[in-house]
């Protein structure tokens, strides 16, 4: 059916487009002939004498409001003056100086951005550095292991550069070789054959080309490989046997030596022979210079001529036979059996070269054979230590003993030797061979503590101070200068051989070296750090030590000796410690306070009520000591002392911690009315405390006055409007009321008065999602997270939200946003363990705890992973970790631990109760 007149497809509903000269072309054609009437107008040629300008630029475009039409203020016939040029050298140098000023500011700024984009988008190498640093400890046949990499073309593709190309023949050609017969490419009876010898054959039945001849029929590649086989076969059987009957070649090691013989350096015959070259002219420009000649050997051995090599090197040695060096190299390129007469031609060349009486005795097999060899080399050198040594460490103690008076009678400067020789003898000869040391090196430190060692090995400990002073004095008067650094390291390495008193006497006495007086308290805590991290306890110990002796009244290196000896020292010497502090700090609280705990959990309950009681007459307004001592009550089960405690606390020390914790003995035994009360009287007189607020309202709603409840925690936010949990349990009170709206609300006037608070979002976001409301839960979290962005807790709860394929996506933006957040890294941890990753969430889950070690929720999840995936010993180990951090953060931890009911319970018992209640993440 044809379109009504006037029809344009789409023009209704306004698809319709337009059409530009363009689209159509030129109105005429190229070859049409030119029409004058409409020819452009003729440019006026401008006239460069009358020295016009050209006119301005006038356009709407080029106008500005305030700075009139655009354009240079100055002629282009202007000239340039010395004036102008002035100005723009000023100009510019103005320029400059701004520039210079913000140059610094510019190039931070751009290695800030530059940082921070490689942080976004690392390079390739950046993201496998981790794979090429474990390829360090893939082994060899790890390596032979490794598959070749197989190419994934398809056969048409792979093949396409392989395949033959066939062009099919005419039937004329195939007819002409049907017998063995080839014809010629050049026509016989053509000039150019007469002109190339050989062209024609006189062998019957062919016809060469270019003199080459061609046989008939076939080639048989097989045939010609089977008759190569039968030569080389032949060949070898000729040339094994000879007239005699003896063997002189092994037919089946043939091909084994050929492979041998092929040079295994990998380099260029090139090189090799430029380096030939090259060494050549060295050594025939100085034929005396040992390298050149050792040079030259190392390139023939390398490239497989080890015979060449051996000739280089024994010319060098006739060249050059005062050299070491080269000896020594001819004795390593040679057999053992000619390597010892190069040895006996080189001693005798250099009767006094050390090493080379070490290679020959080295080269002997037998003991008996190296001690002649030390022997003779001691008589030509008697005064060589490293002589000395290797000859000493052959022989039995009796016989070393007497190599070593002799050793010491040749080498008297030798520490190392003397040091030897007394450890050999017994204890008087022992000082005797020492004395007769410091006599000839009076300015060695190592025979003075060698001494001392001594004496503290024979139990003669109250020589080991006067040694060490008299060392330190001796070494003063020689001129030694004391070097802390090696002292230390000395005492460090006495303790670590089981010197303690010679270690806490050079500590003693050396510490205060090379310290300004403003300076040693902080200079001895950081050694006592150093020696701690290096393990030397009885190194730390004498220096806190002596900086308690030199400052009795300091409370912080009191504090710092004590969590030492709680680290690394016995609960003894702990307590020890603590009383000495108590007696010059009667007013730390925290040392009464360690003290009383250390004897608390030692279970020696009356000791602890004392320390208490002591701390009580030092510090009689103290709240810690107050309430460490309801503590130490109420977790004994003496509530009536408790009480009683609390009591006079309130009179003599009121505070709000004070009210509040009596408040919670009450709650505690189920006394739920008179811990109103006191609640009550405590908000009366702190009401700007929200942790009563708090108290306050749990208490009335388990009384089951929710309107109460409600009022109490208005209230509350009114008087502590910063205080986020208040908000919280206002929210929670209205959700369980099933007032969803109100919940709303009070979270919104929340983040109003705390703006930018991730835990009020996270509480809005909840509210959404427990409703049924999924997709304004995902608004409002898309709100959040432009809000805080950098919240870990949102972040972990937008992966939970997320479906299951794109968590891992969601993760990946997270760890971006905050990489070292210990909620991320738990939610990270949960979706490896969802998708049975067990080693992957296993590490990060201990990357976690490792991180945050008091959030409790890492530790009952990491809990419930081993329970379910490890062994025993991965649980207990995850337990001990959980009991020794203690934590008290997370919302699944304090579900449990801020329950009144648990109010007496320990890590272990939430750890256990919360990974029996979790359930694995899906």
């Amino acid at each position: 059916m044809p379109s009504p007149l006037g029809y344009v497809a789409g023009v209704g509903r306004g698809a319709t487009g337009f059409t530009t000269r363009s689209d159509i072309g030129p109105a005429r054609e190229a070859t049409d002939v030119s029409d004058d009437r409409h020819a452009p107008p003729v440019k006026k040629k401008k006239d460069d004498d009358d020295g016009s300008d050209e006119e301005p630029d006038l356009n709407e475009s080029n106008y500005d409001e305030f700075a009139g039409y655009g354009g240079s203020l100055f002629g282009k016939s202007d000239p340039y003056e010395k004036d102008d040029e002035e100005a723009d050298a000023i100009y510019q140098a103005i320029d400059d100086r701004m520039d210079e000023k913000r140059k610094q500011y510019r190039e931070e700024r751009f290695k800030i951005e530059i940082e921070k984009y490689r942080q976004e988008r690392p390079k390739i190498q950046q993201q496998f550095s981790d794979l090429k640093r474990e390829l360090s400890v893939v082994s060899a046949d790890q390596w032979q292991s490794i598959p070749e990499v197989g190419d994934s073309r398809n056969r048409k593709k792979r093949l396409a550069g392989v395949r033959e190309k066939y062009t099919p023949m005419s039937d004329r050609i195939l007819q002409q070789n049907m017998g063995g017969e080839m014809s010629s490419s050049i026509a016989p009876g053509s000039g150019l054959a007469s002109m190339i010898p050989g062209m024609a054959s006189s062998i019957p039945g062919t016809a060469t080309n270019l003199g080459m001849l061609t046989p008939t029929g076939d080639l048989d590649l097989r045939k010609i490989g089977q008759a190569r086989n039968t030569l080389m076969d032949l060949k070898l059987k000729q040339s094994s046997d000879s007239v005699s009957g003896q063997t002189v070649v092994d037919p089946k090691g043939y091909l084994t030596d050929l492979q041998s013989m092929i040079p295994s350096h990998g380099g260029d015959i090139n090189d090799v022979k430029k380096a030939r070259l090259l060494l050549k002219s060295v050594r025939e420009t100085n034929p005396h210079h040992p390298p050149a000649w050792i040079a030259s050997a190392r390139l023939e051995e390398v490239t497989g001529k080890v015979q060449a090599a051996r000739n280089l090197i024994m010319k060098g040695c006739e060249v050059c036979p005062k050299s070491e060096d080269i000896w020594l190299e001819a004795a390593r390129l040679q057999p053992p059996e000619e390597a010892r007469k190069v040895v006996k031609l080189a001693v005798t060349q250099n009767p006094n070269a050390v090493r080379i009486w070490i290679k020959a005795a080295d080269l002997e097999i037998e003991v008996r054979s190296k001690k002649r060899v030390f022997r003779k080399a001691l008589e030509a050198i008697p005064n060589s230590v490293r002589l000395w040594k290797a000859a000493v460490e052959l022989e039995v103690p009796a016989d070393a003993r007497v190599l070593l008076s002799r050793a010491v009678e040749c080498c008297p400067t030798s520490t190392e030797l003397w040091v030897a020789l007394a450890r050999l003898e017994n204890y008087e000869n022992a000082r005797k061979v020492l004395n007769k040391a410091r006599e000839h090196i009076p300015t060695d430190r190592q025979i003075w503590i060698c001494a001392a060692k001594l004496e503290e090995a024979n139990g003669n400990e109250k020589m080991i101070e006067k040694i060490i002073a008299r060392a330190i004095s001796s070494l003063t008067s020689n001129g030694v200068e004391l070097n802390k650094e090696h002292w230390m390291k000395d005492a460090i390495d006495s303790e670590k051989g089981g010197s303690i008193l010679t270690c806490q006497s050079i500590v003693m006495n050396i510490i205060d070296t090379g310290v300004e007086e403003e300076d040693r308290k902080d200079t001895w805590l950081e050694d006592a750090e150093s020696a701690t991290t290096q393990g030397a306890y009885a190194c730390a110990r004498a220096i806190y030590a002596h900086a308690l002796q030199t400052f009795p009244s300091k409370k912080s290196i009191w504090l710092q000796a004590a969590f030492f000896e709680k680290a690394h020292g016995t609960r003894e010497e702990l307590e020890s410690l603590l009383q000495k502090a108590v007696t010059n700090c009667p007013k730390a609280e925290v040392l009464w306070l360690m003290g009383a705990k250390s004897k608390w959990m030692a279970g020696d309950v009356p000791a602890a009520r004392s320390i208490l009681s002591l701390a009580f007459q030092a510090n009689p307004n103290s709240e810690e000591i107050w309430l460490a001592a309801v503590k130490l009550e109420s977790e004994n089960n003496e509530f009536t002392r408790a009480r009683r405690l609390l009591a006079r606390a309130r009179e003599s020390a009121p505070t709000s911690r004070v009210f509040m914790k009596s408040a919670k003995l009450e709650w505690a035994l189920e006394k739920t009315q008179e811990a109103l009360v006191l609640v009550e009287e405590g908000l009366t007189l702190f009401p700007e405390t929200d942790k009563l607020w708090m108290m306050k309202g749990q208490l009335e709603v388990q009384l089951g006055k929710v309107d109460a409840a409600r009022s109490t925690y208005t209230e509350g936010t009114k008087k502590c409007p910063d205080s986020i949990p208040l908000w919280l349990l206002l929210a929670e009170l209205e959700c369980k009321e099933g007032t969803v709206t109100k919940a709303r609300s009070v979270v919104e006037k929340g983040r109003l008065r705390n703006p930018a608070n991730p835990e009020l979002w996270l509480k809005a976001i909840r509210i959404e999602s427990q409703a049924g409301l999924v997709d304004i839960a995902k608004t409002v979290l898309a709100r959040a997270l432009q809000e805080c962005p950098s919240s870990g807790l949102l972040w972990a709860e937008a992966i939970h939200m997320e479906a299951k394929p794109q968590r891992k996506t969601k993760s990946v933006d997270a760890l971006k946003k905050c990489e070292h957040d210990p909620h991320v890294l738990l939610a990270v941890s949960k979706l490896f363990w969802s998708e049975r990753k067990l080693n992957k969430a296993r590490d990060w889950l201990a990357r976690t705890v490792k991180l945050e070690p008091d959030l409790g929720d890492a530790w009952v999840n990491y809990y419930k992973f081993e329970l379910l995936h490890g062994s025993i010993d991965q649980q207990e180990d995850v337990k001990k970790r959980c009991i020794a951090a203690e934590p008290s953060h997370g919302p699944l931890w304090c579900r449990y631990s801020k329950d009144i009911k648990h109010w007496q319970e320990k890590a272990e018992f939430f750890l256990l109760l919360g990974a029996n209640n979790l359930m694995p993440p899906t």
